[in-house]
C-alpha cells in the first residue's frame, strides 16, 4: 500500500483535518503515514493523535513520525506539504513596510508586496523539499499548499521535474458559498472553474442540471446576500462571471476597492493583517493547539472533521482507480487558450489510477482573461526574482500589482521593495550569491 508523508504535520490547521479524511477512506487504510514536523512537541501531539484516531475507527494504518524530512520522504508515494514558512510575525513586518507606502493589504499572501515577499521566501525551500523527493521518490506526486498558489507551482515546475501540484481550497470553498448564496444544497450544485489561482472563473454554475446563475444575479439584489459577499458581486455585476476566493482576499487583487480608505471602509471593512494576526491569527493557533493537546490525551472519542479538502481524495483515486475531479494549479499546456503557455493556472483536472490529467478549458471569457493576465505578468516576474534572486525583478512584480500601482509612484516601489529586501535578507538566501 501507499506511504503518504506529511511535513508540517503539527500544522493546527491541517494536521488534524488531513487525518480525518484518511481514516475516512477504507481503501487507504493499509496505508503508512509518516508525519514529519521540525518541532518535536507538535509532532509529538499529531503522533499521539493519529494513533488514537485509527484505534478509535480500528484501522490498520501503520503511523511513522520523524523531524528528519529527508527520511519521512524516503519511499514516499504521496507528499503533502502544509509548512507554514518563517511564522507570521515576518508578514506582518512586511505589511507595516507596505503600509508605510500607502499599500493597505488585505491578507498579503498571493499578489502585492506581501505575496511576492512570500514567495521569494517559500520557493526556496519547497524547492529544497523538491531535491529531496527527485532523489528519495522519484515517482512520488507532491502536493503542496503554499501560498502565493500561482508563483510557487509555476517556479516549481519551470525548477525541479518532480511531479508537483499547488493545491488550494478556494474553488471549492467559494462553490459552497455560491450555494449558500442562492439557497442550494451544496450537493446539488455543480460547477465548472478556471482562471489562476484565487482569481479563478465560475464558467458554469448548475443546481440540479439548470443554469443558477440568474438565481445568483437576483440574489445579489438581496441587501443582506450582497453585504456578505460585496467584492465579488461587483466583479460579477461588471464581469459577468463569479470568481474564487474571499471578498477580503479578492478586494486586494484588483485596482477598485482598498485604494484609500473610503472605498476599504465601503467594500472590505475589516482589520488590516497586522492587527488581524495579533488579535485573532496567532491567538486562534494557539486555542486549537491546546485543544489538540488535550484532545490526543483525553479519555473522550476524538471528533472526527467533516471537510471539503482535495488531498486524500486525489489519492484515494489513484490507489483505487475511481475517477475524481479537483481544480489544481498547473502549468497550461494549451488548456486555457487565451493565456499564455507555461504559466500556472488553475484549472479542473481528472484522477484515476494513471494519475492527474489537467482538463482543457479553452478560452476564458476576455474580461476574466484580461484580469488574469495581468496577475500572470506580476506572477512570472516573481518567478524570476525567486529562481535568479533577481532584485529588479522583484521590484517590478510588485510594480505590476494593481493595488500597488493605484496607490504608489514608481519611485515609491523602488523604496518600498529595497526596504521589504533588506528586512527579509535573513530568509533570502538566493540574494545572497
Amino acid at each position: 500500500m501507499a506511504k503518504i508523508t506529511i511535513i508540517g504535520a503539527g500544522s493546527t490547521s491541517f494536521g488534524k483535518q488531513f487525518m480525518s479524511d484518511l481514516l475516512g477512506r477504507p481503501a487507504l487504510a493499509g496505508s503508512t503515514l509518516a508525519l514529519m514536523d521540525i518541532n518535536q512537541q507538535n509532532l509529538d501531539t499529531m503522533s499521539a493523535l493519529a494513533a488514537k484516531m485509527a484505534k478509535q475507527v480500528g484501522s490498520p494504518i501503520k503511523i511513522e513520525s520523524t523531524t528528519d524530512r529527508r527520511r519521512a520522504i524516503d519511499g514516499a508515494d504521496y507528499i503533502i506539504s502544509i509548512v507554514l514558512h518563517n511564522g507570521p510575525e515576518v508578514r506582518i513586518n512586511e505589511y507595516k513596510i507596505a503600509m508605510k507606502y500607502g499599500v493597505d493589504q488585505a491578507v498579503g499572501c498571493t499578489t502585492g508586496p506581501g505575496g511576492v515577499m512570500r514567495s521569494l521566501r517559500d520557493i526556496p525551500l519547497m524547492l529544497d523539499m523538491c531535491k529531496d523527493i527527485q532523489e528519495l521518490s522519484p515517482d512520488g506526486l507532491f502536493l503542496h499548499y503554499a501560498n502565493p498558489t500561482s508563483i510557487v507551482p509555476w517556479a516549481l515546475n519551470v525548477a525541479s521535474p518532480v511531479k508537483s501540484i499547488g493545491m488550494c481550497h478556494s474553488v471549492q470553498g467559494t462553490a459552497i458559498e455560491m450555494a449558500a448564496h442562492i439557497g442550494a444544497p451544496y450537493e446539488e450544485t455543480s460547477h465548472w472553474a478556471a482562471g489562476v489561482n484565487h482569481q479563478a472563473w465560475f464558467l458554469k454554475f448548475e443546481w440540479n442540471g439548470r443554469d443558477a446563475y440568474p438565481l445568483l444575479f437576483e440574489k445579489m439584489e438581496d441587501p443582506e446576500i450582497y453585504k456578505k459577499d460585496m467584492v465579488r458581486f461587483e466583479l460579477m455585476r461588471y464581469f459577468g462571471y463569479f470568481v474564487s476566493e474571499s471578498s477580503y482576499h479578492n478586494s486586494e487583487y484588483v485596482p477598485y476597492f482598498r485604494k484609500n480608505q473610503e472605498t476599504i471602509a465601503r467594500y472590505a471593512p475589516k482589520i488590516g493583517i497586522h492587527k488581524d494576526a495579533r488579535d485573532r491569527w496567532i491567538p486562534d493557533a494557539a486555542r486549537r493547539r491546546r485543544e489538540l493537546e488535550l484532545e490526543a490525551c483525553s479519555q473522550e472519542p476524538v471528533k472526527f472533521l467533516e471537510g471539503h479538502e482535495y488531498t486524500m481524495d486525489i489519492i484515494n483515486a489513484i490507489e483505487t482507480n475511481k475517477p475524481y475531479r479537483f481544480n489544481g494549479n498547473v502549468m497550461n499546456t494549451g488548456l486555457i487558450t487565451n493565456l499564455p503557455n507555461n504559466m500556472c493556472v488553475e484549472v479542473p483536472c481528472l484522477v484515476d489510477g494513471l494519475g492527474v490529467h489537467p482538463c482543457y478549458v479553452g478560452q476564458l471569457p476576455l474580461q476574466c482573461a484580461s484580469l488574469n493576465m495581468h496577475r500572470s505578468a506580476g506572477d512570472a516576474l516573481a518567478v524570476k526574482a525567486a529562481l535568479e534572486g533577481d532584485p529588479v525583478a522583484a521590484e517590478m512584480a510588485i510594480a505590476l500589482d494593481p493595488l500597488t500601482g493605484a496607490v504608489c509612484t514608481l519611485d515609491q516601489i523602488r523604496a518600498m521593495t529595497k526596504e521589504l529586501l533588506i528586512a527579509d535578507a535573513p530568509y533570502l538566501p538566493q540574494f545572497k550569491k
